[in-house]
């Protein structure tokens, strides 16, 4: 009798063990396959030109400079890392951004770093089909306190060769619009 029991729990345990594999496989099959978020930002690989306009502050004049972005897909086509050049007040610049979109939880993430800082920014977004746009919110490091600061960015595409970017972000508890970046196709 101990046997049979013995061999019907076991026999159980297996069936409820590799219904539960299956179901762990399927998932990170579903979450590891790029999907057709993927193939939008795939739409962005290429050489891009941006005109650039930077307020440093709410109610100071815009600053003007270009740069270049190229972007490519990478680790199989899963995220969209932009390498970015230009200049600013004389000083050459230089970013890299890289752009996911989660298949589990649904939403695209966003991070940049460049040679103006040390910390990473870091952002979380949602697609808006009307727009045509992501919208992103994170933090960014304020290198006058160390702290965390809000960020906001609406990146629209607007067709093949044309992209738009802006950003807002907060002074004195206050959110101000800090750039917006035009891209054209290279």
């Amino acid at each position: 009798m101990k046997k049979i029991f013995f061999f019907l729990l076991t026999a159980s345990l297996t069936t409820t063990l590799s219904a539960q594999t299956e179901a762990e496989m399927k998932a990170w099959q579903e979450y590891m396959t790029p999907g057709e978020a993927h193939k939008m930002l795939a739409k962005s690989e290429g050489t891009w030109n941006g005109e650039i306009t930077m307020w440093m502050a709410p109610g100071q004049e815009p600053m003007k400079s270009k740069g270049t972005a190229k972007n490519e897909m990478i680790l199989g086509g899963r995220y969209l890392q932009g390498v970015n050049k230009g200049d600013f007040m004389g000083m050459p610049m230089e970013g890299i951004s890289l752009t996911a979109y989660d298949n589990a939880k649904k939403k695209y993430y966003s991070t940049w770093i460049d040679n103006f800082g040390t910390g990473i920014m870091t952002m979380e977004g949602t697609w808006d089909p009307k727009k045509k746009a992501i919208h992103f919110k994170g933090t960014m490091t304020d290198p006058m306190t160390g702290k965390d600061v809000k960020v906001r960015e609406t990146f629209t595409f607007i067709d093949d060769n044309t992209q738009f970017m802006e950003m807002w972000m907060e002074s004195n508890g206050k959110e101000f619009k800090s750039m917006e970046i035009k891209y054209t196709r290279g």
